[in-house]
């Protein structure tokens, strides 16, 4: 396996790990999100709102980490692209559109995350496609 894909398996692992730490702060105490996160507009931050985002957040863990498990698997590593997509896309859209969250270090930080994580995916591909070493045993077979 590439270096690179072995720093972005770790890398997601990280990632995975910390959306398990948020998800279990979502179904814990909902002003987490109001306080960190939707900043702009606190008051529409609720105790069900919080645990859909607990939700989204843990079923991106899992995939962010089964990918980070099982990095080589294409259809796996496009769906983990995506979560990070579609959490950029979230929170710009919360900034810019809604006007729900305001631009502070809880909103930077998965904004960054999530930008990274999407620029180093891409780099990924070229490191998907070139071919896997043989195991060693394989290798001894071909003798």
């Amino acid at each position: 396996m590439s270096r690179f894909l072995a720093v972005l398996r770790s890398w997601l692992m990280m990632v995975a790990i910390i959306a398990a730490g948020n998800t279990l702060q979502s179904f814990r105490d909902h002003s987490f999100l109001s306080d960190k996160l939707y900043t702009g507009k606190p008051g529409q931050v609720n105790g069900l709102q919080a645990r859909t985002f607990g939700i989204w957040t843990l079923l991106s863990s899992v995939i962010r980490c089964t990918c980070a498990i099982d990095i080589r698997n294409k259809t796996l590593y496009h769906i983990t692209l995506w979560t990070f997509i579609m959490a950029l896309a979230h929170f710009v859209s919360e900034v810019w559109v809604y006007h729900t969250a305001q631009i502070t270090i809880g909103v930077m930080a998965p904004l960054m995350v999530a930008s990274f994580s999407i620029l180093g995916m891409i780099i990924g591909f070229q490191y998907l496609d070139a071919q896997p070493e043989p195991p060693l045993s394989s290798a001894k077979k071909l003798n």
